[in-house]
């Protein structure tokens, strides 16, 4: 007897019961406890709660982009989006104090077109974006007794306080050698580690996965190694050490994707070099003795010889050279071989149809929300209290599609904060004022780097911290008024996001595969030239050239190019996962892009194994051809379908 057939959960209620699964980060947790409380305590010592308050706020808001990476990084990271909040405080404080609620609510209005257009650039800038509305929303609708400037200054200090923390506290482990590059080391050593698990799942069924593993990896390395800093190049030793492993990984990633390639498994020895590389950059040590080369010195050409075995000897030569850039242990690399994002490409990520679509949103819910909680604030709907900025604040969070797909984040939002306010509710009557409330602030700043793995999660700690933080301004509790607030900002954002817009829906997803194409042909184009002029099968064409691979500023570039086709498709991946995972009515206008991204992420898989094959031999087999026609064929076959998605990609 058969069992009864269980009905599948749908996508868009799935993700919402969805968690990362990562290691505590103790010393993220350290930090908030030492952030938002201590902050909140000397505004208070100082008589200026008010301004505590808002200290409070902008590290709280700042932990919650405190990830794990290098410390130089973390000043983009924690410095920009704090600056924006800043900003976007300076602007509400003196907006909310001088117009009237329609003159206010065009403001904000104007604001949440440019900061949503600007979150379309990155994960940064949609941070920055956050908070700036955020912190309009809490100038505009609160009232002020002090100054404007004062008031950015405070929540700056706050936010600043943090990254101070995060820039010269060490971390576990940082011991091992220069603690200012404890986060650069683990990231560089995470790259050997994904290299190592590719390798070993070459052949079997969760290769795939390794592959995108190793694309996260290298592209959170990548991240955390450019951080800004005052001159153009590494400074330190150790930090030009650092620049000069990650480099050294790069050829190990491209033979490890081409043995991905293969499909054949290989020698489980194969992956301990690279193992031992990421111990060494782990402890800052020299790697010690490495396996010996898996296959004779002598260079196999025979056009019958199986794929894998120039992805093994490129394995073999990467791992040698990766020896000697470790034993060297002079820092003398001069610089990354990454691409760098300039102002354009990001001017056309805030103005092209995901950050016109995006904008749209933003603005017609911050906008929304504004009016209607200004006028259930003069309906005098919040009873005693004197602000209304809850409303607008929780629709940001809400519209954000960064944090997740509509429906999952309404779920997770409305269900986060019942959970916060209950919590807090029985919390007050039992807490002492003010110090139990100080200290409830600080449990609350040491719990956030821990409840981002989920979103409902998150908005439960910070639903108590801002509750809190509110009560020990001397606002009564506030509980009731939260859900009930919350509610209608999740069903105003849910009316929002169905609405029809000008255009096709779905423009983030299609920006972000029409980049990962361009970038997809970019690499295709410098490994086999012009259409028309790659090496036939068998055929000696530029073998001298390929063999050689074009010499050192030719391989660091197509690295380069290499790195940014993957990280271009892991971008639109996200997206389009986000995307998929919509209620039905949204998640229809991004039908097929997962195909697409699947065929352009074929097209690079190969056109790598072809970059490794062409520097072994100098000529492309049959197979190889044949998997590239296959791939643009595809492409073109979906474009045919009506896949409306621009891509400069052609057989």
């Amino acid at each position: 007897m058969s069992r009864p057939a269980v009905p599948a959960v749908p996508p868009w209620l799935a993700h919402a019961f969805r968690a990362q699964r990562e290691p505590v980060p103790w010393n993220a947790v350290c930090r908030g406890a030492l952030a938002a409380g201590p902050s909140l305590l000397a505004g208070m010592l100082l008589g200026r709660t008010a301004l505590g308050v808002l200290a409070a706020i902008g590290a709280m808001l700042a932990g919650i982009n405190d990830r794990p990476g290098g410390r130089r990084a973390s000043v983009r990271r924690l410095g920009v989006p704090a600056s924006a909040g800043a900003a976007g405080l300076l602007v509400g404080s003196y907006a909310g104090q001088g117009l009237t609620a329609v003159p206010l609510t065009l403001v904000l209005t104007a604001l949440g077109l440019a900061a949503g257009g600007i979150s379309a650039v990155g994960p940064v800038a949609s941070a920055a974006g956050t908070q700036l509305l955020v912190a309009a929303a809490v100038g505009a609708g609160t009232p002020a007794a002090d100054p404007g400037w004062q008031r950015a200054l405070a929540f700056l200090a706050g936010a600043g306080w943090l990254l101070v923390l995060r820039l010269v506290l060490p971390t576990p482990g940082s011991l091992a050698g220069d603690f200012r590059f404890d986060g650069e080391r683990a990231a560089v050593a995470g790259v050997y580690d994904a290299i190592a698990a590719l390798v070993e799942a070459a052949g079997g069924p969760h290769a795939t996965a390794r592959r995108a593993a190793l694309t996260a990896a290298l592209d959170h390395a990548q991240d955390t190694l450019a951080g800004p800093r005052l001159r153009g190049h590494a400074a330190s030793a150790a930090e030009r050490r650092l620049h000069a492993r990650f480099a050294a990984a790069l050829p190990l990633a491209e033979a490890a994707t081409a043995l991905c390639w293969a499909g054949e498994p290989v020698p489980a020895r194969a992956a301990r070099g690279p193992r031992r590389l990421a111990a060494a950059v782990r402890a800052d040590t020299g790697p010690g003795p490495l396996p010996a080369p898996h296959l004779p010195a002598a260079r196999l050409r025979a056009p019958e010889a199986p794929s894998v075995l120039p992805a093994l000897r490129a394995l073999d030569d990467a791992l040698l050279g990766a020896a000697e850039a470790f034993d060297r242990g002079d820092g003398t690399h001069r610089g990354l071989p990454v691409r760098r994002r300039g102002p354009r490409r990001a001017l056309r990520a805030a103005l092209g149809a995901g950050g016109r679509e995006y904008g749209l949103r933003v603005a017609l819910c911050f906008g929304a929300s504004a009016a209607i909680a200004q006028a259930l604030h003069h309906a005098r709907w919040y009873g005693p209290h004197p602000h209304w900025y809850w409303l607008p604040a929780t629709a940001v969070f809400l519209v954000k599609p960064d944090l997740g797909p509509l429906a999952s984040r309404v779920l997770c939002r409305a269900a986060g904060t019942v959970l916060g306010a209950l919590v807090f509710a029985g919390l007050a009557a039992l807490l002492p004022h003010p110090a139990g409330l100080i200290a409830l602030v600080a449990v609350c700043g040491a719990l956030i780097p821990v409840a981002t793995r989920h979103f409902a999660a998150l908005t439960a700690v910070v639903t108590v911290l801002v509750l809190a933080l509110v009560m020990a301004g001397g606002e009564p509790q506030a509980s009731a008024g939260r859900i009930g607030e919350t509610l209608l900002a999740c069903a105003l954002v849910l009316v929002v996001g169905h609405l029809p817009m000008p255009r096709e829906r779905g423009g983030g997803v299609r920006d972000r595969l029409a980049v990962a194409g361009g970038a997809a042909h970019a690499y295709l184009l410098h490994v086999l030239g012009p259409p028309g002029h790659e090496p036939a099968a068998g055929s000696g064409d530029h073998a001298e050239h390929r063999a050689s691979g074009g010499g050192p500023g030719d391989r660091a570039e197509r690295w380069a190019l290499r790195r940014e086709a993957y990280r271009t498709l892991a971008e639109a991946r996200t997206a389009i996962s986000h995307a998929a995972a919509e209620l039905p009515a949204l998640a229809r206008h991004t039908e097929g892009t997962d195909a697409v991204a699947e065929a352009l992420e074929r097209l690079v898989d190969t056109t790598t194994a072809c970059a490794v094959h062409l520097d072994d031999t100098g000529r492309l087999t049959p197979r190889h051809l044949r998997r590239l026609r296959e791939a643009l064929a595809e492409l073109e076959r979906l474009e045919r379908r009506g896949v409306r998605v621009p891509l400069p990609v052609a057989a």
